[in-house]
């Protein structure tokens, strides 16, 4: 069995697209073949509401913190092969099948698909080749990639912990311990709302000056720091 997590926090805008194209993925596969779990973290909108408006997805809740959720979604899910997806995240057609060959090889840990943003513009494909540089020559793909491997490797790895901040990072850099990256071909298209809304050059730096930060051994409040920081200067800007 294949389960598919997908974390949430006041996503009902987002997720009943992301839903509603996993179940059309999923179309061809039989009873059993795979589980839906929506793992929350508090959402006090009708995040819910779209869960149960789609028969067979499953809902859990506790407290928020993505790396906490994305654990906990793994103990409610009964799959052995695991595939964690950001709400405002469209899986491509073949994707099951790309998943399933790539965990058919014994020497990959993890696998990605390629970065893709829902915006139109030179600017974003910019950055779409910035992923695909980190991704498949650093070896470093994020979550918002759609990261998926074999429930072996989530339990030697220790998971996500109690991260908040750049837990999928930390959790491909132990996976790369135990066997290789693969980021496949295949686009999985994201939402670009975070670009837009904070910014398209200050959100890279944002993601790089971090990604840096945690290279040399900066530690969770420190990056903590630093995204409160870029935060409050987002916050300053727009009151302007």
């Amino acid at each position: 069995m294949l389960s598919i997590i997908v974390v949430t926090r006041d996503e009902a805008a987002a997720l009943g697209r992301c839903l509603d194209e996993l179940a059309r993925v999923a179309r061809d596969r039989g009873p059993g073949a795979l589980e839906i779990v929506v793992s929350d973290g508090g959402s006090r909108d009708g995040t819910r509401a779209v869960v149960a408006a789609r028969p067979g997805v499953r809902w859990i809740e506790g407290a928020a913190g993505r790396g906490a959720q994305l654990d906990r979604g793994v103990r409610a899910a009964r799959g052995d092969r695991l595939w964690f997806l950001h709400a405002d995240s469209v899986p491509p057609p073949g994707a099951l099948d790309a998943i399933e060959a790539v965990l058919r090889r014994p020497e990959v840990a993890l696998g990605a698909f390629r970065f893709r943003l829902d915006a139109a513009g030179w600017v974003y494909r910019v950055i779409e080749w910035g992923v695909r540089l980190r991704s498949e020559r650093l070896g470093l793909p994020y979550g918002d990639q759609g990261l998926f491997c074999r429930r072996e490797i989530h339990e030697r790895t220790g998971g996500f912990g109690d991260r908040r901040i750049m837990e999928d990072v930390a959790f491909v850099r132990a996976a790369r311990r135990h066997g290789a990256v693969c980021t496949l071909p295949l686009p999985l298209t994201t939402s670009a709302r975070r670009w837009q809304r904070h910014g398209l050059v200050r959100t890279t730096l944002r993601n790089w000056l971090l990604l840096a930060a945690g290279a040399v051994g900066a530690g969770e409040p420190t990056l903590q720091r630093l995204a409160r920081a870029f935060a409050r200067r987002d916050g300053r800007e727009r009151t302007r």
